[in-house]
């Protein structure tokens, strides 16, 4: 480690100096044209064709030359101040001399023997604007290949501090990695039976699942070094540097093996290749030489590359074949058990209210991942200190939840009367049709308190995890969604664009409905997931206007059974409405008692 930082420290001190001597050679630069200009500026400008001019009338006293300069002296009759002229051509200068001369003009010639040091002087200085442009390539070069990249973690002496404990809620992916840590400690034992460890294994998974963590965790528990890196480290704006760093990358790893290499990201390197040139080019590059890097591995060489990305889709196919990375571990958000897991780990440093159940937090918090878990209770820690509070209570983590899934309370924001109405009418039209719906989850709060982009929201209880969802259910979902704008149609005759978001996310999910889950009577179960046309007509030239017919039919009967359920509950409308006027939110058990 301490060599590693010592030739980092040194590369950036040769920087350093790189740059202190570009910038001294163009102040020499500045320097040596102003010096070299100085006498010019003061002399005054005199044409070749004025100094022929002057010849051919006898009026040049006296021409003094340098061999090999392109610039005379002139001295005419009657004047004392010489002038400088430049000639196009130094021999045929002398030829013209010499035929006048002939002709019988008479003026005094004076030929004298080039400077040697003015001449090299010269020649440097017309060599500097090359010397600049390559010192400035080098200084580039040199910044884009500063130090060796990939953060590494000694297994000993610097460890990750991270264990599988530190890891709660992914108890199939650790048991499925834990062969791995043990291949790690003692590869000899596995090598004897013939065994092969997979080379590389990819975790995938959405932000914020855990997949930098867990592989930290590998490494904690192995007990050996652990290189970081990220793709987008890899990518550069020169054409072969990317591949250039992916060999010092693994250079490294055997240096040090057995290690664990962590790409981060790894789309940004190892999305498919393409045929294009320029920053296309150097992507594929990059690539070509991780592919050969992982294929080349030698027996004795104790390597494992851990690969994470939330797009494997990109991923190109010679990168997930076996002998690269073998296998692909699917992160995914935790469940109920692991939530609470989560919430405990996070909640180790925190003051928490007696009253305070971690696992009604996880029932509320359903498919969130580990990262969000760790905001909402940094956030409720947050709030609970403005507040004043000496321990994290039930509202200032009901308040985090909100703030974390629909946005910061804008108290603040002054509304007209008449929003303010139509804002009560759309959400109390969503919680009451959802309180009709067989499949629909219990109301929460109905608030008509902006949060970020929302005049108000309807908030549900989350009780259960879902893995699947129903055809009942989704339909279900379509009427619980168009609730709001039935709601102002019915109530207030009119419709606003407050309905954007609902009617977007409906569309959506009939649109998937028809074409992902084949749920259609009339198409069946055929997936038309595709953006190639070729594919879409191979069912029918008309495919697209069924699918769109098959979208608006199911919009339109869930629309009209929202109107329904309203038409039969308008005095419960207008009595959840009048009370979102007056109170603003109303929670699950002052909702409920309107059924009652």
């Amino acid at each position: 480690m301490k060599n590693n930082q010592n030739k980092d420290n040194n590369n950036k001190k040769s920087y350093i100096v790189g740059i202190i001597l570009f910038i001294i050679l163009i102040v020499v630069s500045i320097a040596s044209y102003m010096l070299l200009n100085k006498d010019k500026e003061k002399e005054e400008e005199y044409p070749y064709t004025q100094l022929i001019t002057d010849i051919n009338e006898g009026s040049v006293e006296k021409i003094e030359m340098t061999v090999g300069s392109t610039t005379v002296k002139v001295k005419l009759v009657g004047e004392e101040k010489e002038k400088t002229a430049i000639i196009p051509s130094t021999q045929a200068f002398i030829e013209l001399i010499q035929d006048k001369k002939e002709q019988g003009i008479e003026f005094e010639l004076n030929q004298k023997p080039a400077n040697v040091i003015t001449k090299i002087a010269s020649n440097i200085f017309s060599l500097i604007p090359t010397i600049m442009m390559v010192a400035l390539f080098i200084l580039i070069f040199k910044m884009q290949g500063l130090g060796e990249k990939g953060k590494v973690y000694d297994g000993t002496e610097n460890n990750t501090n991270v264990k599988f404990d530190d890891v709660a809620g992914l108890e199939e992916e650790k048991q499925e990695l834990v062969e791995i840590v043990d291949f790690l400690k003692d590869p000899k034992r596995f090598q004897k039976m013939g065994a092969k460890i997979p080379k590389g294994v990819l975790l995938c998974g959405k932000p914020g699942t855990g997949k930098t963590l867990i592989a930290k965790a590998i490494a904690g528990e192995a007990g050996v070094p652990f290189i970081s890196m990220s793709g987008s480290e890899f990518i550069e704006m020169f054409a072969g540097l990317g591949a250039s760093r992916v060999r010092k990358l693994f250079e490294k790893a055997k240096r040090i093996s057995p290690c664990i290499v962590f790409i981060d990201e790894i789309d940004a390197i190892g999305a498919r290749r393409t045929s294009g040139g320029g920053a296309e080019s150097e992507n594929n590059q990059t690539l070509n030489q991780l592919l050969v890097e992982m294929d080349g591995f030698e027996t004795d060489q104790t390597v494992i590359v851990l690969a994470a990305t939330n797009r494997p889709e990109m991923l190109d196919k010679a990168l997930l074949r076996p002998g690269r990375f073998d296998r692909q571990i699917m992160i995914a958000p935790p469940d109920l058990k692991g939530r609470e897991e989560i919430l405990k780990i996070h909640s180790k440093e925190k003051k928490f209210a007696e009253d305070l159940d971690l696992k009604n937090i996880a029932e509320d918090t359903a498919g969130f991942t580990g990262a969000e878990l760790a905001n909402v209770l940094n956030e409720a820690a947050i709030i609970a200190t403005i507040k004043k509070h000496n321990e994290i209570e039930k509202q200032d983590l009901e308040e985090a939840v909100k703030k974390v899934t629909v946005g910061l309370e804008k108290t603040s924001r002054v509304i007209s009367e008449k929003d303010k109405k139509l804002t009560a009418y759309h959400e109390a039209g969503h919680a009451i049709v959802s309180k009709f719906l067989e499949t629909s989850l219990p109301v929460k709060e109905v608030s008509i308190i902006p949060r970020g982009l929302a005049g108000g929201y309807t908030m549900y209880r989350t009780n259960e995890d879902k893995f699947y969802i129903s055809k009942t259910e989704m339909e279900e979902k379509l009427i619980a969604l168009l609730g709001g704008r039935a709601a102002e149609k019915l109530a207030l005759d009119d419709i606003s664009t407050g309905a954007s978001n609902d009617i977007e996310v409906a569309t959506n999910i009939a649109k998937d409905m028809i074409t992902v889950y084949g749920m259609s009577d009339k198409l069946g179960p055929i997936s038309l997931k595709t953006d190639d046309p070729y594919q879409m007509n191979i069912l029918g030239q008309n495919i697209e206007d069924v699918i769109g017919e098959e979208v608006k039919e199911l919009i339109d009967v869930a629309y009209q059974k929202a109107q329904y359920i309203l038409k039969e509950n308008m005095q419960t409308l207008h009595a959840v409405a009048q009370v979102l006027l007056e109170k603003e939110v109303i929670s699950e058990k002052e909702f409920n008692s309107f059924f009652e």
